[in-house]
């Protein structure tokens, strides 16, 4: 795995920390790209949020009325108060950052954004990106009234943030339908990037999605790269390799995922290695047995032949015998368009339905084991044959 080891000496929370507050209080357009947005949504939004917002990308693109909303790395609240317009008065939108100055400048706009669209549904949030289930308001107060001065003080402590996970997650498992973000990702150290990605994992209800936009490089980055602090917060030293990216959403369990967007021109170059930004869709929900109940799949094309996370061959035009779960999973986004479904006449139920095998080697469906081995029936034409058949004029094709 890249970007593996870095200098012991480069603090790189205290060098995104120290860059990210400076550019809460003024706008530091190195920190971004040029994003267009929706310019009817940033009406609302005061103008010092829009000028100290960074960013590469807009997931909230992808966000839909009434959803429960996460942004990871919130910073001004921008991204918070699109989706806030968006997710409309029956959705809810947190924000989760560690920066106190930004966390500052984004809960003193809410008030101000919620006058304005005439609903309040953004809550802003103290806590690690990695670590969601540590809220670090809660923690601030605690310290403030219970200081560490001993060791039997740290102990009680250490009590309290394990106590705190467990009863007060800032973010519940299974509680947000979009988990979103916007380059925020490669600012992570390298040692915690598994647990950040887990972390995605665990907030998202089942059929949830990730949404990420961040910076990915196109080679391996160096070594010596990699002790820059000014390369760190400056969404460098940190990137993924673009497939790696990809890699890292898999790892941990998602499917279905896509790269939505790749800017065609880098948005930095570094001794010849490319930085551009990309926009990462993937989705939660593939978990648990594999049951046959006699589903079937029809891949349309327009390749021969494809190949699934889970090792499906799915060939063009045949019937492919496939599980419960992954004939849920196909028949709603992103799988829907690619296939034709084809059901079960007699449905065997779930809890009598036996386990199969999904991958490589599963088999073809005979289409009598979907309709029944013993249906034989025979029926006259419907006359609904073609596109724009009138239904006053049956057997017309």
């Amino acid at each position: 795995m890249q970007n593996e080891i870095v200098n012991p000496a480069i603090d790189v929370e205290e060098a995104v920390r120290s860059r990210y507050s400076e550019g809460a209080k003024a706008c530091e357009s190195a920190l971004c790209c040029a994003v267009q947005y929706d310019r009817t949504l940033l009406e609302a939004i005061p103008p010092e949020v829009i000028e100290r917002d960074y960013g590469c990308g807009d997931p909230t693109k992808y966000v839909r009325a009434g959803e429960t909303v996460l942004d990871l790395g919130s910073g001004s609240g921008k991204a918070c108060f699109i989706a806030s317009q968006v997710v409309g008065p029956t959705g809810t939108v947190i924000g989760i950052d560690m920066n106190d100055d930004m966390l500052g400048l984004a809960r003193s706009a809410a008030p101000v954004v919620a006058e304005k669209i005439g609903f309040a549904n953004v809550e802003f949030k103290k806590a690690k990106i990695q670590d969601m289930r540590l809220d670090r308001d809660r923690v601030d107060r605690h310290l403030a009234e219970n200081p560490v001065s001993s060791h039997d003080d740290y102990v009680a402590f250490e009590a309290f943030l394990q106590k705190e996970r467990q009863s007060f997650p800032a973010v519940p498992n299974d509680s947000v339908d979009v988990v979103v973000s916007n380059c925020v990702l490669n600012l992570v150290r390298p040692e915690d990037k598994r647990l950040l990605f887990e972390e995605l994992f665990r907030v998202l209800k089942r059929g949830g999605r990730a949404v990420i936009s961040d910076i990915v490089s196109d080679e391996d980055i160096p070594h010596h790269l990699q002790e820059n602090a000014e390369l760190w917060s400056g969404c460098i030293s940190g990137a993924y390799r673009e497939d790696a990216f990809l890699e890292a959403f898999r790892e941990v369990g998602f499917y279905g995922i896509a790269q939505r967007e790749r800017t065609a021109e880098p948005w930095q170059t570094v001794e010849g290695i490319e930085f551009r930004s990309v926009t990462v869709i993937a989705y939660k929900g593939k978990e648990g047995p594999c049951l046959d109940q006699k589903h079937a799949v029809i891949y349309r094309g327009p390749f021969s032949q494809v190949e699934d996370d889970d090792g499906h061959i799915l060939r063009r035009g045949v019937r492919s015998a496939v599980c419960e779960k992954t004939f849920r999973l196909y028949s709603s986004e992103p799988y829907r368009e690619h296939f034709d479904l084809v059901e079960p006449r007699v449905v065997v139920p779930l809890d009598d339905a036996p386990e199969m095998r999904c991958g490589p080697d599963a088999e073809l469906r005979h289409p009598k084991e979907s309709k029944g081995q013993d249906y034989r029936a025979t029926t006259e034409a419907t006359g609904a044959c073609g596109v724009g058949n009138e239904p006053s004029k049956p057997g017309c094709c």
